[in-house]
């Protein structure tokens, strides 16, 4: 088995990576890391840049789990595509990060955590971002 996770540039893709990582070594499985978009680079900030992957692939390698980094530009939405890595890997696990979203932001933007939780082929583990000093119900 494989576990999956969906990884983005952002306080909430590091925390699902850090636990995707932890999770992986727990349950002696390799992983599955997906960072991929719609569109090209520059359009969207959940695209990690060169830098930010060799910053990704040092600190699974210094974890010592077997990993595979799937970095693409892809013609759906990234969840979709998460969905269909989780699917083709026969994933045990899809791990996803969140952050707090306004109710306004969830309907101008959608969810693409939601969009993964009703789709994946397998149990989603939800990860918070840390440091949520800034949000107010």
């Amino acid at each position: 088995m494989t576990i999956v996770v969906g990884y983005v540039p952002k306080p909430e893709g590091e925390a699902a990576l850090d636990r995707a990582v932890a999770e992986a070594r727990l349950r002696d499985e390799p992983l599955v890391v997906v960072n991929s978009t719609s569109g090209g680079s520059y359009a969207d900030a959940s695209w990690a840049t060169d830098e930010q992957l060799a910053d990704v692939k040092a600190r699974i390698d210094a974890s010592g789990v077997a990993y595979e980094l799937v970095h693409t530009v892809v013609g759906k939405e990234p969840a979709d595509h998460v969905v269909e890595v989780a699917e083709k890997a026969h994933a045990s696990m899809l791990v996803i990060g969140l952050r707090r979203r306004t109710s306004v932001g969830k309907f101008l933007m959608g969810s693409s955590a939601s969009m993964i939780l009703m789709q994946a082929p397998c149990p989603v583990l939800a990860v918070k971002a840390p440091g949520g000093e800034h949000w107010h119900r």
